[in-house]
């Protein structure tokens, strides 16, 4: 259990609120879903977690929902509890203060993004990895959230019981990497130590660069949207002239695509036109 102090505050239990909350809680139900599908239909549990977990090769030929599904699959009561746990406390502090749209955008970049990264990485087969391996949890999106709180908070210090001792968050977070450094070294599971350590890198640039509530993602949408139209009518455009010449009629259309008459150009004063 862990426990933050700063000069002016101790923060113990945390509230279980908001996106935090939601997290945590549809975590555990997947958990607590595959754990009973293995006793009642084992065969399905099987096929959920070979279509939901990561396994590089597949997400190159179009699995790509698997760079998200991995993150909410955890079998072992103990990663699941202490991930959970972590998530409750240091998801709470981030989210209260950054917001919500920024901690959902951090905690599925680092998912998504380390998971991305990692299956990159898994064909280079270094440390003997490779794209037909496979890997779950949420351990890199979990990273991403604490090296947010690293780059953020990191002179707030952490009680970690049961050690009576306490230590900054930044430094806290460093001896998370290199144990895991140290792990995949030694011949731990390389495409999970990939992810993980991707996960915690995008965690780190996004709190580096994201604007203060986050990116909006709407903006960038609807911009784009509106190109891809705009492109439409032009190219709509440039074939109704052509084919409007073949017509022995001269058209014409601006930049946007849109039709100009040619009356609007022409003299007011000027009455030949008129019959």
């Amino acid at each position: 259990m862990a426990r933050f102090r700063n000069t002016s505050s101790m923060i113990s239990f945390p509230s279980f609120s908001g996106a935090t909350r939601q997290l945590v809680i549809a975590n555990l139900a997947v958990f607590f879903i595959l754990l009973l599908m293995r006793y009642a239909a084992p065969q399905a549990a099987l096929l959920a977690m070979g279509s939901l977990s990561l396994t590089p090769a597949l997400v190159f030929h179009g699995w790509i929902w698997q760079l998200v599904t991995y993150s909410f699959l955890d079998v072992s009561v103990l990663h699941v509890a202490f991930n959970m746990l972590t998530l409750w406390f240091i998801g709470w502090y981030l989210e209260s203060s950054k917001g919500r749209r920024w901690f959902l955008q951090i905690y599925f970049l680092g998912a998504a993004g380390g998971a991305l990264l990692g299956c990159l990485l898994s064909y280079t087969h270094l440390f003997r990895a490779s794209p037909g391996s496979t890997t779950v949890g949420s351990d890199a999106a979990l990273f991403a959230v604490l090296a947010a709180f690293a780059v953020l908070f990191g002179d707030l210090e952490m009680y970690m019981f049961p050690l009576p001792i306490n230590i900054k968050a930044r430094y806290l977070v460093i001896v998370y990497m290199l144990l895991d450094v140290a792990f995949l070294l030694a011949g731990g599971p390389a495409l999970g130590y990939f992810t993980l350590l991707a996960g915690a890198l995008m965690g780190f640039l996004y709190a580096k660069q994201a604007p203060r509530r986050g990116l909006v993602v709407s903006g960038p949408y609807f911009d784009l949207r509106n190109r891809y139209y705009r492109w439409k009518r032009r190219k709509a455009a440039r074939k109704f002239e052509v084919y409007m010449r073949k017509q022995n009629r001269d058209l014409h259309f601006d930049q946007e695509g849109r039709y100009i008459d040619p009356d609007e150009k022409r003299d007011p004063d000027d009455r030949k036109w008129m019959n």
